[in-house]
Order: C-alpha cells, then structure tokens, then sequence
C-alpha cells in the first residue's frame, strides 16, 4: 500500500528565505565589532588616595598601576620601569588619541609616580592623570 503525496510548487515557493537576514545581521555583527572600544585593565587592584576635586575620565585610556612595593602594571602584566616607554609606545600605535591614568596605590614612592609620568610623556602621550577616590 503506497500512497503517493503530491506537493504542489506553491508550497515550495512560500518558504521563507533567510539568506537577507543573516547577511543584515553579519552586517551588524561586523559593525559592532569595529565600533567597540576595548577596555584596558591594569591587572591589579590599589588603594588609591583620595581628592576633594576627584574627576571621571573617560574610557579608552591606558591604565598604568603602582602598587606599594613599587610594582608597575599595564595590561594585566607587571613591567619593569625601563620597559614602560616601549609598552606605552606599543598601546599608543593601536590607539593614537589616547591618554594615561595612573593608578598609584597611596603608599607609592613618589619618586616611582614621577618616573613613570616621564616615561608616558617621553611615549608621546601628553595627557595624564592620577586616578583618586572622592572622600
């Protein structure tokens, strides 16, 4: 007993076509990708000093950590004070309008604090704060 189904070519016409939506959302895919801003992290955590004249920054700056023993940060890896030029230099390429926060713990040295902003500064970068906490 074999039964024959006929399916009409209407039917196979009034599917729906998906190929314009996925290339709209690939689209879209793509130009959120390109658009983004990474944020940058430092790598660690430090008590930062506080100021009665604190001020938001915006993102996208590069963040340099000085941790009380004098430890350097960028990017998520510890850096010693002579190769802090050539990371700045490096992140500076992939983003060239950008500035530098320095997130010195409260108990930095500050002779490390001031070295540090020489050597952002010998990178190109001219814009600089030092990261506080409104009290």
């Amino acid at each position: 007993m074999r039964v024959n189904r006929h399916v009409s070519s209407d039917a196979d016409e009034s599917g729906i076509d998906l190929t314009p939506m996925l290339d709209v959302v690939f689209i879209m895919l793509i130009f959120f990708i390109v658009t983004s801003s990474f944020v940058r992290e430092s790598g660690v955590t430090v008590s930062r000093p506080e100021a009665q004249t604190a001020q938001a920054q915006p993102a996208g700056a590069i963040l340099v950590a000085i941790k009380p023993s004098g430890d350097i940060w960028i990017d998520k890896r510890q850096v010693d004070i002579r190769r802090v030029r050539a990371h700045i230099e490096r992140l500076k390429a992939e983003i060239p309008e950008v500035s530098a926060v320095i997130q010195a713990d409260r108990d930095a040295r500050t002779g490390i604090l001031i070295n540090v902003m020489d050597q952002i500064k010998l990178a190109g970068i001219s814009q600089i704060a030092v990261a506080t906490v409104q009290p």
